[in-house]
């Protein structure tokens, strides 16, 4: 990689322009949600249906053993983990839209690495994701969930909301340079977020699905996120995994996710 003056940079650097192209890619991804920020409002309405109407009739309703005071306890985290998936897997229509509109076209003639094009637009999810937090948390502590509210856990939170929006949405950008097509990714979308959220541990324990199901489950990123915010949002809870593993899981899954949209990811054109 060259400098402007035409040097070649040394490793850092290359680390260091990577940086700013990645933040690049953020800062612009940022500024269209502050033109338009009704789409957060919108997103909004799904986790005030969840734990308004749904959390609190299964709360009279099911006798699950969930080792929480309250049923309310148990599926707070799993809505906002699903409150996260949804917002994050439905990313990549934009890049469809921009594909379309040819501005896909002169983001890829820069110099930019491709992977910090696909991780700057998923760190932008992440970012976004963080608006279903604060609205999770409003309604919980309304609701009377018994929440933590020490700092390591909040960071905690913050850093796992960050982390699977990201995941999730490097996914959804995968998707879309497969598809191509608004409609086709609308469809796919559809089809998989729901076994992403019903087979993870968010709304009933691990312990009471199949034994088929439960195999699954532990093969779904999503349990792994579930899980840890579990721990980090409710008082007297433990993860079942343990933090390590559920913020290592995340990870690798998502090293994993932007090597290949980052190799598929000028395919969008064609």
């Amino acid at each position: 990689m060259l400098s402007k003056h035409g040097m070649r940079l040394p490793i850092v650097g290359k680390f260091w322009l990577s940086i700013q192209q990645t933040l690049a890619i953020l800062e612009a991804d940022m500024r269209k949600l502050c033109h338009d920020p009704s789409e957060l409002f919108t997103r909004m309405l799904q986790p005030v249906i969840w734990l308004l109407i749904f959390g609190q009739a299964m709360a009279k309703a099911v006798s699950i053993p969930t080792g929480t005071s309250s049923y309310l306890n148990y599926i707070a985290p799993g809505i906002l983990a699903q409150s996260v998936l949804f917002i994050a897997i439905f990313y990549g229509i934009a890049l469809i839209w921009e594909k379309d509109l040819g501005v896909v076209h002169k983001i890829l003639v820069t110099p930019a690495p491709r992977l910090a094009l696909v991780t700057g637009r998923g760190l932008a999810a992440g970012i976004r994701s963080l608006s279903q937090l604060v609205i999770i948390y409003l309604l919980s502590f309304f609701l009377g969930i018994d929440l933590r509210l020490d700092l390591p856990g909040l960071l905690g939170v913050i850093a796992m909301v960050m982390l699977s929006g990201t995941l999730f949405a490097t996914f959804s950008l995968i998707i879309a340079c497969i598809v191509k097509k608004r409609e086709r990714f609308m469809g796919i979308g559809q089809v998989l977020t729901m076994p992403l959220f019903f087979a993870s541990n968010a709304l009933y324990p691990i312990d009471r699905m199949p034994e088929w199901l439960q195999t699954v489950s532990r093969f779904n990123p999503m349990t792994y996120q579930v899980d840890a915010l579990r721990e980090l949002m409710i008082h007297n809870q433990v993860s079942r995994f343990g933090l390590g593993v559920d913020f290592g899981v995340g990870l690798a899954v998502l090293v994993v996710l932007l090597l290949i949209a980052a190799r598929i990811y000028p395919k969008i054109l064609y």
